[in-house]
């Protein structure tokens, strides 16, 4: 990944995309990415594909990245001028009292802050419970609904967190010892920027480079993830493809208060394999081909699971006639809120399992995928 690269990275994830409204994001991508690929289309969805033919007598082969991020959407003005809102995406009531927003209005951008009932004027009892999202409000700075909507704010206002993406350099260590430098992201919308961002980096680096590859790679920015896997519902559909590589983070568990079981992954020890998660079991043979080559080319993995949740593979692989499918994902810290966190070196890996894999997947590879 050269400087452009990065710098893209950085303006994607700091743009504005909730579920419902990637718009601007699914634009920047095709921006990028438009002078690496054959061919850019949408669906009805707002599913947006960016399609390179390395064969055409190859397997088709969907690289789904979801570009959509978790954020808020406003559902009433009260007389005070407080914005009442609901969330799109998951969000834990705890990770959002006093969190600066950005409220994207039709005549502009509106800042903000979630707030509540002042803690000084509540009950002791009440004081020791958690606040819920139900009780909290966005202050705008209005002292009146018509203050409120004089500003453009109205129902249906997309909500996000006023959060840019920075990184910092530091002493990396290893069993105690100094083991060179290592580099870390901070920002929002890592989930899952970063999977739509390899999707289409991926064609831009085997464009530049003239790497063959015996497929046609399809890169899917998909849309709703966050509100139920809606884009991958269609984006199967609007594709066909053989096989299918879902582009996401993975949950960093190198938090205190996880037991390494509940989640193995850890920030800095590679690209993530997922091997269970709540929606999707991979198909074993692609699970093993994606394992082997991280072993042969010494890319840098690990093999995680999640027992809760998912991603676009939960509906992708149960799509059509049934599709075989992985999961891989970069480790990111603190997913779900305002800054995340994940080593950029994780991030170069799985870029380099993404080259890999697009060599290797040939037509008699994904043929034996579900051979019998």
């Amino acid at each position: 990944m050269d400087k452009d690269s990065w710098k893209f990275l950085r303006t994607l994830c700091d743009m504005p995309g909730p579920s419902g409204f990637e718009l601007e994001v699914t634009r920047a991508l095709k921006g990028y990415v438009e002078g690496y690929c054959d061919r850019a289309y949408s669906d009805k969805l707002g599913n947006t594909m960016f399609e390179k033919v390395g064969s055409k007598d190859g397997p088709v082969v969907l690289l789904a990245g979801h570009a959509d991020e978790c954020g808020f959407i406003i559902t009433g003005v009260n007389p005070q001028g407080y914005l009442a809102f609901s969330q799109l995406g998951g969000w834990h009531d705890q990770v959002l009292l006093g969190q600066r927003v950005l409220v994207h209005t039709r005549e502009g951008v509106v800042n903000g802050v979630i707030a509540c009932k002042p803690p000084h004027l509540m009950e002791p009892e009440e004081a020791k419970k958690v606040v819920t999202k139900d009780k909290m409000f966005i202050d705008v700075g209005a002292s009146s609904k018509e203050e409120a909507e004089a500003m453009g704010v109205r129902l249906g206002d997309a909500v996000t967190p006023d959060s840019k993406m920075f990184t910092v350099v530091k002493q990396a260590f290893r069993e105690g010892k100094p083991a060179g430098k290592r580099t870390i992201a901070f920002g929002k919308a890592f989930d899952n920027r970063l999977g739509a961002f390899a999707s289409v980096e991926l064609l831009k680096v085997l464009k530049k480079r003239d790497i063959k590859h015996p497929n046609k790679l399809v890169a899917a920015a998909t849309v709703q993830e966050e509100v139920g896997l809606r884009g991958a519902k269609t984006v199967a559909a609007s594709v066909n493809p053989d096989v299918a590589i879902v582009l996401d983070v993975d949950i960093a568990g190198d938090v205190p208060g996880i037991d390494p079981l509940q989640a193995p992954a850890r920030m800095g020890e590679g690209v993530s394999i997922t091997v269970y998660d709540g929606t999707m079991i991979p198909n074993q043979p692609l699970k093993e081909l994606v394992i082997s080559i991280c072993e042969k080319k010494n890319i840098p993995h690990q093999l995680a699971y999640v027992v809760r949740g998912g991603t676009d593979g939960g509906s992708i692989h149960t799509s059509l006639t049934g599709v075989p499918t992985i999961v891989i994902g970069v480790p990111t810290r603190h997913i779900h809120s305002h800054v995340g966190l994940f080593d950029t070196a994780d991030l170069e890996s799985y870029m380099m399992l993404l080259v890999e894999l697009a060599k290797a997947l040939d037509r008699s590879t994904v043929d034996s995928l579900t051979s019998v």
